[in-house]
């Protein structure tokens, strides 16, 4: 008789977030395949539901005939599930139990999902930012998922308060500058189709100036993340600098790019060149 228990259950809401991680993700799926099993599955976990979140405000839901005011009441459910699903470790729904398993194995709680889902929200309503808000948009939407990634990595470790605290501004760091890589990447399909402009002063025109403002703070989140990254154990860190290096190869080809042509395309790195990066962090795996 096949197994019908939780045991088949919980296998069954991994693939289903694994299938998630894998047919919507490049870069940063690229770079997972570099983690250690137990890991790289967490981190399919976390990434499927804020990804399933993402998509509900980001398109999907709407082609789909769903209005706004209806995508807050699903994005309330979804969060109501989430921590639902924290306390029982149970859900229906297949990805936010794949999400719970990880959670509460690794101690992410409500403290890093209602902020997250707090940014969510910030999508389907007022998309124009001042720099607090701004601040507190990428902190939700991206620095909590930085630290829930941290908590997978450090799982069993036990750190000086000096360390953790590079450790975690570390996380956010890096969560921030592959936030503000995307607003700029994703830049025409914000403002042209979904009515954002992320960063203040540019709902009507990207600017060089203010372009160049954008690179330098992403840079400088860069380099803050650069400190953390000799402190990952061996099983997270040629993937955390892999996906690190995309994003920084990213940066620089918009930093080349005119902010004309950013903010009307899509600037990409090319997949040889995400090749080649990935195959110096194979490298730096197979040197453990």
């Amino acid at each position: 008789m096949s197994d019908t228990g939780i045991g088949l259950y919980n296998a069954t809401a991994k693939a289903s977030a694994s299938t998630v991680i894998r047919r919507y993700s490049t870069s940063f799926g690229w770079a997972s395949r570099l983690l250690a099993a137990p890991m790289r599955g967490h981190v399919a976990h976390i990434y499927a539901l804020v990804r399933l979140a993402d998509e509900l405000v980001d398109g999907p839901a709407e082609s789909a005939g769903v209005d706004a005011a209806t995508c807050g009441i699903l994005l309330d459910e979804l969060e109501a599930d989430t921590a639902r699903a924290l306390e029982l470790g149970f859900s229906t729904n297949l990805i936010v139990h794949a999400f719970a398993l990880t959670a509460r194995e690794h101690g992410i709680g409500v403290d890093l999902c209602r902020p997250f889902f707090a940014s969510m929200r910030r999508d389907l309503g007022d998309a124009t930012f001042d720099e607090a808000g701004l601040d507190e948009y990428i902190y939700g939407s991206a620095e909590v998922v930085g630290l829930m990634c941290l908590a997978v990595f450090e799982a069993g470790r036990v750190r000086g308060e000096d360390e953790r605290r590079v450790l975690s501004d570390g996380a956010r760091r890096l969560g921030a500058a592959f936030q503000k890589v995307n607003f700029l990447r994703d830049f025409a399909e914000d403002r042209d189709e979904l009515g954002r402009a992320y960063f203040p002063g540019t709902a009507k025109e990207l600017t060089e100036e203010a372009k160049d403002e954008i690179v330098r703070s992403i840079r400088e989140d860069l380099c803050a993340a650069d400190a953390a990254i000799p402190l990952l154990t061996r099983a997270c860190r040629p993937a955390v600098w892999a996906a690190q290096a995309m994003f920084r190869e990213l940066t620089d080809r918009i930093e080349s790019t005119p902010a004309s042509v950013v903010a009307h395309g899509r600037v990409r790195v090319p997949d040889p060149v995400k090749a080649r990066i990935l195959m110096q962090a194979m490298g730096m795996k197979a040197a453990r």
